[in-house]
């Protein structure tokens, strides 16, 4: 790797291109969280910025990597200050992508900088959406982000669903909105345990993925089902939210399930694939989710999957091509409506045969990570144009 123009000592970069691919300074920046590779708090959207810049980088047109250490989207003033030096060291009109988690909750920094760069804004999750916030809090992370958006050239998010909540909500031009969906690793085939019995919730340990809804769902079954075999492994980083972290362990106990429910922390690479290659069921009981990665995740490996009906989650679920839904899908946080799931799941071989068929439809449909480099190719070129400060890209997304 080549290394970039110094920008701020506190920050690193990555040029991950291949050969004769380097980045120079005209180059576009993307500005990531300072813990994008730290595998102990693994996130979709750590996940999602790095594998689009690894396969920008793969198509020759890699992006500078900016990242920038500090508690978003509240960071304390050092944090604050690294980012305003940096961009401070920008020539005028460089195009800077931002995670939204780094920019949404500063608009005094970003507001200033979208006068002389070409700035677009990447939302994972709209801030205030994630659950469990003091309403004031959520309530100013709400202006914030308002304010950041609205200064931003251009706003993707990663769902259609999420494009058009955020033009609603923050009353944008829909010009100016895009999405461009996750890609997917291709993987194995799961073989799986029994066909049946063994449960993976790949998130992590917060009170929006509904871990306690999952295990109100599972003692619901435990009860209707006695002499069903099943466990389930949730497996996700618990340092994001421990104190609900533990809430979660005390109602596993409190349920009787502790020989059924394990918290297992997170898993990645060799762990994870182990861990999926023995699942039959991939759940994912998000109370807000604007994709859900570990979905198609689940699907690349012909796993059905058991979610929420929430954001962008039924646009990852997707069809096959003959219209079959590759799993099923409950109202966000029902443990009643997720225990008679799955306990269809667990007593109907038809149904698990249906639904495992159509996982494995679905899975030669998926889209790869190249497909989302090559729209983000797009509309940073278009942001180069001067026409990007008065007109929107093409809407939609190509992948």
């Amino acid at each position: 790797m080549t290394a970039m123009p110094p920008m701020d000592t506190a920050m690193t970069a990555e040029n991950a291109g291949p050969a004769g691919a380097a980045v120079t300074s005209r180059s576009p920046v993307f500005v990531v969280p300072g813990d994008i590779d730290d595998v102990t708090v693994p996130s979709g959207g750590n996940t999602y910025d790095r594998r689009v810049c690894r396969a920008m980088a793969a198509l020759g047109r890699p992006i500078r990597e900016l990242a920038v250490p500090g508690t978003w989207p509240r960071p304390e003033a050092a944090a604050r200050d690294r980012l305003t030096r940096a961009l401070a060291g920008l020539a005028d009109g460089t195009v800077v992508v931002f995670d939204g988690i780094v920019a949404c909750g500063v608009p005094e920094i970003i507001v200033p900088a979208a006068r002389r760069l070409r700035i677009a804004v990447l939302v994972h999750l709209p801030l205030a959406d994630e659950t469990g916030l003091p309403p004031q809090t959520a309530a100013e992370l709400d202006d914030r982000e308002r304010a950041t958006l609205r200064a931003a050239h251009l706003v993707v998010a990663t769902s259609a669903a999420t494009a058009r909540r955020l033009v609603e909500h923050h009353d944008l031009a829909a010009s100016r909105v895009t999405w461009v969906p996750p890609g997917t690793e291709p993987a194995p085939l799961a073989p799986g345990t029994d066909g049946r019995s063994r449960l993976i919730c790949v998130a992590a340990v917060t009170p929006r993925k509904g871990q306690d809804v999952l295990v109100d769902a599972l003692a619901e079954v435990a009860a209707r089902h006695p002499g069903l075999p099943w466990s389930c492994e949730c497996v996700g980083p618990v340092r994001r939210d421990p104190a609900y972290a533990h809430r979660v362990r005390e109602l596993i106990e409190r349920r009787g399930l502790g020989d059924r429910v394990t918290l297992t922390g997170p898993w990645t690479g060799t762990d994870l694939a182990v861990g999926y290659a023995a699942a039959d069921l991939a759940v994912l009981p998000s109370l807000a989710e604007p994709y859900g990665m570990v979905v198609t995740e689940a699907l690349a490996r012909g796993l059905p999957v058991l979610a929420s009906a929430v954001d962008g989650i039924p646009d990852a679920l997707g069809r096959t091509p003959d219209g079959s839904v590759p799993g099923i899908l409950v109202p966000p946080g029902d443990a009643g409506a997720l225990a008679a799931a799955l306990g269809r799941w667990l007593t109907e071989p038809d149904l698990r045969r249906g639904l495992k068929a159509a996982a494995r439809l679905r899975r030669d449909t998926l889209a790869g990570w190249d497909a989302a480099a090559r729209r983000w190719t797009d509309l940073l070129g278009w942001l180069r144009q001067p026409s990007a400060t008065t007109s929107g890209p093409a809407s939609g997304s190509t992948a």
